[in-house]
């Protein structure tokens, strides 16, 4: 059972859902590639060793990124904002919805073109709290304005 529906009040019901975006594995999978496209032309003992080293940060690399992918949650329901990112460093944001003052999003090209960005969250009292790479952040943003609305 997710964070976000542990933490659900009687009556309250989720309204959208994201996570972390996938754009987020890109840089394993191009080390990894790196490694292996170096394994396939066999230059010689030195360059089989990077390309070695290169596969182990890559699988390193994209493990730390998977269990960050799995473990983060963005939701919005009917009465709150709950946001849940890490494992072994937890970090949570639980607010209520008449409680948000605003949701910026930031987008690059990439991120418009591949439906990624990151948002901050500002409470009441000028409360910011960042959150990099989430999935369909206009969509998060929206589903706060007509929850609160």
């Amino acid at each position: 059972m997710s964070y976000v529906d542990k933490t659900l009040a009687p009556g309250e019901q989720v309204v959208f859902r994201t996570r972390l975006s996938a754009i987020m594995f890109v840089w394993p999978v191009l080390i990894g590639l790196a490694g292996i496209v170096l394994l396939i032309f066999n230059l010689g003992d030195f360059v089989n060793d990077v390309a070695l080293a290169l596969l182990g940060i890559a699988v390193i690399f994209g493990l730390m990124r998977y269990f960050s992918f799995i473990s983060s949650e963005f939701a919005v329901t009917n009465q709150r904002v709950i946001i849940k990112v890490g494992v072994l460093r937890r970090r949570t944001l639980e607010l209520q919805r008449t409680k948000v003052e605003a949701i910026a999003v930031n987008q690059g090209l990439s991120g418009r073109i591949f439906g990624y960005g990151d948002i901050v969250v500002t409470g009441t009292g000028g409360t910011k709290e960042p959150f990099r790479q989430i999935g369909a952040p206009l969509q998060f943003s929206r589903a706060v304005q007509i929850a609160s609305g």
